[in-house]
């Protein structure tokens, strides 16, 4: 099966911070997922960490809340902070 890219900007919740990414959609992905390094750049605040269950077993996470642009739609929401992922992902209630 072939994996869905789509195009997609990334803000701070403010606007004041976007970088247009490439993003992986995955249904299976409650929340988005950002780098670390992309959620640096855009000022993304840490709201809390939460205890995830993984293929690779169980992992702390830092959540944060950011704004997302995909072609006509903008959205505000939560999304979580990784250290291990090295691409966006886009969750299924994005």
């Amino acid at each position: 099966m072939d994996h869905v890219w789509i195009k997609a900007r990334m803000c701070s919740m403010n606007k004041s911070k976007c970088i247009d990414v490439d993003a992986l959609v995955d249904t299976g992905a409650t929340l988005s997922v950002l780098p670390r390094r992309i959620a640096e750049k855009l000022g993304i605040t840490i709201i809390r960490t939460d205890k995830v269950k993984t293929g690779a077993g169980m992992i702390n996470i830092d959540r944060g809340v950011a704004r997302i642009f995909i072609e006509n739609m903008e959205t505000i929401t939560e999304v979580w902070v990784s250290d291990i992922i090295d691409r966006v992902i886009i969750g299924a209630i994005t």
